[in-house]
């Protein structure tokens, strides 16, 4: 058995993705979700950030101008899950996407631990939009053990939030 364990600290740093059309993704994930674009790389790469930050997501088309998405039963990445800090901020991006007559949403689900919107990015790359609940609240079973699950998420009372 390997006796190597990750430090604690270690962090996702970014997530680079393929996309087909680099100003459609930028509409969508800076127009739409909010994030900041810090610079593009030429015509065919962008990255974007929260907080500016050098890039929490690269965006390029150098392999995948013009293509189409992906096969979804195909290896590969399933979505890219972005944080949010607190319950009112995924209420208010959920609420966003709700006006903006956002087409791809494909779930909303309770974990347990996290709440979670499911959408598809222009090129169906999954996207998740969560926020994590504190520890201390997280689901235990009887031993102690973590018991996340799959629920529907309580929409109704996710945009009580925003009261």
């Amino acid at each position: 058995m390997n006796d190597y364990q990750i430090p604690a600290q270690t962090r996702i740093g970014h997530v680079h993705l393929k996309v087909s059309d680099l100003q459609r993704s930028l509409d969508f994930y800076c127009g739409l979700l909010g994030f900041e674009l810090m610079m593009k790389y030429g015509t065919q790469a962008a990255f974007i950030s929260a907080g500016g930050y050098h890039h929490h997501i690269g965006l390029n088309t150098w392999h995948s101008l013009g293509s189409e998405p992906a096969p979804d039963r195909f290896p590969g990445l399933y979505h890219t899950a972005i944080l949010y800090p607190e319950r009112k901020d995924l209420a208010a991006i959920f609420k966003r996407l709700v006006d903006a007559k956002y087409a791809h949403i494909t779930g909303a689900s309770d974990h347990g631990v996290s709440e979670a919107i499911y959408l598809n990015d222009p090129d169906m790359n999954g996207v998740e939009l969560y926020w994590d609940r504190p520890k201390e609240l997280w689901p235990l079973d009887a031993d102690g053990n973590l018991t996340m699950f799959t629920q529907r998420l309580d929409i109704e009372n996710l945009l009580q939030e925003l009261k």
